[in-house]
Formats: structure tokens, sequence, C-alpha cells
């Protein structure tokens, strides 16, 4: 394979906010002026033409997911298995749905606004060789998005991490601790395809007897025939957090999902990756996560030879990546630590939103 002729990003960082609480998950409004962030202690929004901050309701434990509905309604999903449906402009919850009785780790919304899917899981141990326990609820849920109304309950095995809904809207993927990937039908509720990678899951034999990592991100590319996967390579130690920075892109146009790439050798540090976003018009991608070892804890990958192109150190803990502007803009979230107590016991503000420019340059 030739190196990728593509011209590369160069990012360039314009705007930044410092939020109260760490960020979980952020999602920009259609017409690009305001920000949902899903916090440690609530949802907050970002009006970025004011620069103001205000904090418009909370879960009662931290807020996973966010994303929005139109430009006056939003959904949130925390770690309380509640997923709450929310209107800005009278500024009251429209509906609370208890959508799981563990957390919500990840919510999924289709392109056209219609369908919304949620993952759960705790990992239990299910035999003397720690596997994990068959589920006690289903582990996917998937709601009409306008009127919440249940479309699906779906089975996979604890605890399910991330999850994605088809660019078309007629499939969910979601992947689990394990490694393990189950694709749905959205029309029929049958699975499409279902197979495990063990290249993001580790065993503890140093200081924890545990399975520990998996799949954290999930995102098809653009022509819905693949799905990129994020999280980290395997460890003998999993508590040191030093596995490799690792994506994988799997081809589902064939009859089984097959393998394309990975991170390349020599173009990875450490640690957990959490993050992806595609660009729009399909020629880039980014993957963002927790830095360990190495030089980069953001990085730019060509979406067809897997080459990286750019990479960002942030300086901070990346939960979420957007693109916008067609690809043009960046929207980086996360917190940096857990926030340092005050002489007067409040916390100093430790959650981050930054932009990049990401206009290519020659390379």
């Amino acid at each position: 394979m030739t190196k990728s002729d593509l011209k590369a990003p160069e990012p360039k960082r314009v705007k930044e906010w410092k939020l109260p609480s760490g960020v979980l998950s952020a999602a920009l409004s259609e017409d690009g002026e305001k920000i949902l962030c899903g916090c440690l202690d609530g949802v907050y929004l970002v009006d970025m033409e004011k620069s103001e901050i205000s904090k418009l309701y909370a879960h009662d434990s931290y807020v996973s997911s966010v994303e929005w509905l139109s430009d006056r309604t939003l959904v949130s999903a925390g770690y309380d298995g509640r997923i709450i449906w929310f209107d800005m402009q009278e500024a009251q919850e429209i509906r609370s749905e208890k959508a799981h009785q563990f957390w919500s780790w990840d919510l999924a919304i289709s392109n056209d606004r219609s369908i919304l899917a949620s993952v759960t899981g705790q990992y239990l141990a299910g035999g003397y060789r720690y596997e994990p326990a068959a589920e006690s609820e289903p582990s996917i849920r998937v709601y009409e998005a306008q009127e919440g109304q249940l479309l699906h309950k779906l089975p996979h095995v604890p605890s399910v991490q991330a999850v994605a809904i088809s660019p078309d809207g007629k499939s969910v993927a979601a992947g689990n601790l394990m490694g393990e990937i189950r694709i749905y039908d959205l029309e029929t509720g049958n699975i499409q395809y279902q197979w495990t990678t063990k290249d993001f899951t580790s065993w503890g034999i140093i200081k924890s007897h545990s399975y520990l990592g998996g799949i954290f991100s999930m995102r098809y590319t653009p022509d819905g025939d693949s799905l990129l996967l994020a999280g980290m390579g395997p460890m003998r130690d999993p508590m040191a957090g030093n596995g490799r920075q690792l994506w994988q892109k799997w081809d589902l146009a064939t009859d089984e999902p097959k393998l394309v790439d990975q991170t390349h050798e020599g173009e990875s540090g450490e640690g957990l990756m959490e993050a992806l976003a595609v660009d729009p018009d399909a020629s880039f991608f980014v993957m963002g996560g927790r830095l360990r070892g190495g030089d980069w804890n953001a990085a730019f990958f060509d979406l067809n030879q897997g080459h990286r192109l750019a990479t960002l150190k942030t300086g901070f803990r990346i939960t979420d990546t957007r693109f916008y502007n067609s690809g043009g803009t960046l929207l980086v979230a996360g917190a940096t630590g857990q926030g340092k107590p005050k002489k007067d016991k409040s916390f100093s503000a430790f959650g981050r939103i930054e932009l990049y420019e990401t206009a290519p340059q020659d390379s």
C-alpha cells in the first residue's frame, strides 16, 4: 500500500470553553450556534455566539449522551438508566423513560432524527473463567425518537458500551466488552451480522482477574458499507492502561464482515480510545481518547488507506468528537482530571470543549 496522497488536515484550535464539570458527550445544533454537553452533573448548553454557558437540567447520575432532535428539543441518556426528552424553549422535561436498570453506556440517533438506540450492561463474572454472565435485561433498546415509543428490545452480552445506527436508518450495530459486534435489522429485529474481534479485550492476570477494555466507540462510514471500531489493544496488565491506540475497519458489503484495516504499525502510542468521528465527505476520520504514552490523544486517518494524517495532543481526556461545516471544523469534548477543590470548597472548571479548523493543506 502506498502512502496516501490525500491532502493532510492541519488542525488549528480556534475556540475553547471550560465547563464546571467533565464532558462525556457533545452535540452541535443544526445552525452551528449552540453545543449541548452531557456532563457528570447534568446537561449544559454552550451558546457559541454569546460565549455563555448554562445548565439546563440533571439526571440522577452522569449524563453519558446528548443529541438534538430539533432546534428546540433534545434527548439525553445517563448512568441512571434514564432517557430524557427536554424542550429548551419551555425549559421543561417532555418525558422520561427508564430504559435500563443499569447505566446507559451510549446513545445513537439516526441521520433523520427518527430513531434512537441506547445500550447497557454490567460486567458480572458468569463462570470460573470470569466470562460475562448473561444479561439480566435487554442490552439494546431502540425507540422512535420523537414520541419515545419502544420499537425493539434486542439481546447482547454485557457490557455493551458502543452503539451506532446505519446512515440509511435500517440497522443498528452494538459492540461489547468482549469485542463482540451484533448488527440488527431495525425493520424485523433479526440479526444481520454477528462476529467477535478479540483485539480490544484484555484479561488481567497481574492486579485483577477480570476482563477489561472492549469496544468504546463505533461509527458507520457515510456509505454504510463499513463499520469503524475504537478502543485499546490488549495488555498483560489492563490496569496500566497502556494498550495500543487502536481502531479497526470492517467491511460489511460482503457475506461475512471482513477486517480490512486497522491502526498501522508505528502510527500509534498508548491509551484508551473512546471517540470516533467520520468526515462527511468520507475522506478521513478522527479517533480520540486518553493519552497513556506517545505523542497524541487524537489523530486524523485516511478513511480509504488508513494512514495517519495529523495528530493532536490536547492535554485532556477526549470523550467525544464531532465534525461539522462539511468536515471543515472538528468539535472535541472531554475533561482534564477530576477538578481541583478551591478554598470555597467548589471545584475548578474541568470540562473542556474545543473547536478546530481542519481545512486540509498540501501534504
